[in-house]
């Protein structure tokens, strides 16, 4: 085993423009949008016909044509032939730890050169049968006469012809994520006000972004999409004043469409290598990838929410890394939900939490809002499940690259009580 890892740099990042759900992309598969964000790389690098160490990514909605879905898409892709893939799948964070994946085998050594990053589609959602049907249909397949497949088809009902739609809810609870997160939302007192500013705050940011050119090469235009199509430049909070709540019930009920992210298309895509690498391509470093911690939470009977996972995960990381929660210079803290932003921030404001629940002397403290997701983040751009963290690593290293130095740290929920936290550096 080696002593010492090498440094990671992010190179350079792109990803389609996100669309909401039944849209646009309506027609787009998973590969085919995976696909695009991966040649947007390809072109912008130089990489037409080049074999890569590997390329790592997945999808959260997958039908099983979809078994090998990014080697289908290297395939599909400008990128040479011999270039290994495989998929990974964590739900929201599926996109960063493909980013960690990747970034683990260059620190070891084991390839120069990769690409990771994450596609979803809620439009092209796997539609199965019924699962009495399919029972039947299996046991037609195994009998070994006529006479045996037909006994079997003949119990087939109409009943058995509906079919089987993903369910936007956790197994085990049986709450949506949005209903798990109006629970969070009501127990760290969470108001509404306080969401519509966040929502706010990110299609402003959003926009601002996209006008100054900040994005100019972080995406490339899809199917005549040339921005994310959930973007309001206009929004304000008069406007999501108006808005009825759609997650929870009486005192919980403060989660409106505005500040909770649509179902959204999308992917994207990061180009990560060695130091030596980037110099012998004549590439800028934008930024490096240097930490990462994944924890989970007992949401079932452990008496946590759903996506408070990455409150525990930061302070372990930041422990590691001999940092303060204060050591950073951006912070991109995925917009799920405006709600679960605000709750983490205030767990880790919170000293009973942070006391009782990560065992911390003192709390974590306050995060700098005028450093929180200043480029716009999901509320505004849309949340494409596995694409997500492929747009923020890029986008805070893009971030890091403009500012010349300093660190930023990403934080990401997922569902299954999971999440990811990440640090950049420059």
């Amino acid at each position: 085993m080696q002593a010492t890892t090498r440094r990671v740099a992010v190179v350079g990042g792109n990803r389609i423009p996100f669309a909401r759900s039944n849209t646009v992309y309506a027609t787009a598969s998973n590969q085919d949008m995976l696909t695009a964000a991966i040649d947007g790389l390809v072109t912008r690098y130089g990489l037409e016909g080049e074999r890569l160490g590997e390329v790592v990514a997945g999808a959260v909605l997958k039908h099983s044509r979809d078994f090998n879905l990014t080697r289908e898409s290297v395939l599909g892709s400008r990128l040479a032939p011999e270039t290994p893939a495989y998929d990974i799948q964590q739900a929201c964070d599926t996109g960063i730890q493909a980013t960690i994946a990747v970034a683990h085998k260059i620190a070891l050594g084991q390839i120069e050169v990769g690409i990771a990053g994450g596609t979803d589609t809620t439009s092209d959602a796997p539609i199965a049968v019924n699962e009495k049907l399919r029972m039947i249909l299996l046991e037609a397949n195994r009998a070994k006469t006529l006479q045996g497949r037909l006994a079997a088809l003949a119990k087939v009902r109409p009943g058995h012809l509906a079919p089987a739609i993903p369910a936007n809810k956790e197994p085990r609870t049986g709450l949506s994520m949005g209903d798990s997160a109006a629970l969070t939302a009501l127990e760290w007192n969470v108001g509404r006000e306080e969401q519509d500013e966040l929502a706010v705050a990110s299609h402003q940011h959003l926009a601002a972004a996209y006008e100054r050119g900040f994005l100019d090469d972080l995406v490339t235009p899809f199917r005549g999409l040339e921005r994310d199509q959930n973007l309001r430049a206009d929004s304000s909070l008069e406007k999501l004043a108006t808005l009825k709540p759609v997650f929870g019930k009486g005192e919980a009920a403060t989660m409106t469409a505005a500040n909770s992210t649509p179902l959204t298309d999308g992917a994207s895509a990061v180009l990560l290598c060695s130091e030596d690498y980037a110099a012998a391509r004549g590439w800028e470093v934008l930024a490096y990838f240097t930490a990462s911690e994944t924890a989970a939470v007992d949401y079932v009977h452990g008496g946590e929410g759903l996506l408070m996972a990455p409150a525990y995960a930061m302070p372990r990381m930041l422990e590691r890394e001999g940092l303060s929660l204060q050591d950073f210079d951006f912070y991109e803290i995925h917009e799920a939900f405006a709600s679960q932003v605000l709750a983490t921030l205030k767990a880790w404001e919170d000293p009973i939490f942070c006391k009782e629940r990560l065992g911390l002397d003192a709390p974590l403290g306050e995060v700098d809002r005028a450093k929180l997701n200043v480029a716009g983040s999901s509320l505004a751009a849309g949340h494409p499940f596995a694409a997500t963290g492929g747009r923020i690593v890029a986008t805070l290293a893009k971030l890091l690259h403009e500012k010349g130095s300093g660190r930023g740290v990403i934080s990401i929920c997922a569902a299954g009580g999971q999440g990811v936290t990440a640090i950049l550096e420059k």
